[in-house]
């Protein structure tokens, strides 16, 4: 059973930072590309970065580019989004999720198998 927990969200105001943190299992975190998304009221989930097992960066969605950094840990079987210049249109509930396979291939949440309960992230 693969579990995906998420931590690190809160308020910040516009311009400030927040790094989240997503827990998986020693065996998820090495065979799965990892990505974050982001829900806001109302609005489709959104894909915002994603990192394959071996640490490589597969994407960055072009709302984020340059301001949030995708990264993990091996030591802790965490991956990481770190998250600055935030603005307003960033607030959101973050989820990470597993793709189920050990290579990115898609930016559709359909395509991701595995969600952690989400976080919330509040942007003033």
């Amino acid at each position: 059973d693969v579990q995906l927990v998420e931590s690190g969200g809160g308020s910040v105001q516009a311009g400030g930072s927040l790094r989240l943190a997503c827990a998986a299992s020693a065996y998820t975190y090495a065979t799965n590309c990892m990505g974050w998304f982001r829900q806001a009221p109302g609005k489709e989930r959104e894909g915002i970065a994603a990192i394959y097992p071996s640490g490589d960066t597969n994407y960055y969605a072009d709302s984020v580019k340059g301001r949030f950094t995708i990264s993990q840990d091996n030591a802790k079987k965490l991956v990481y989004l770190q998250m600055n210049s935030l603005k307003p249109e960033d607030t959101a509930m973050y989820f990470c999720a597993a793709d189920g396979r050990s290579v990115c291939t898609s930016r559709d949440p359909k395509e991701y198998h595995f969600w952690g309960q989400g976080t919330q992230v509040t942007v003033s």
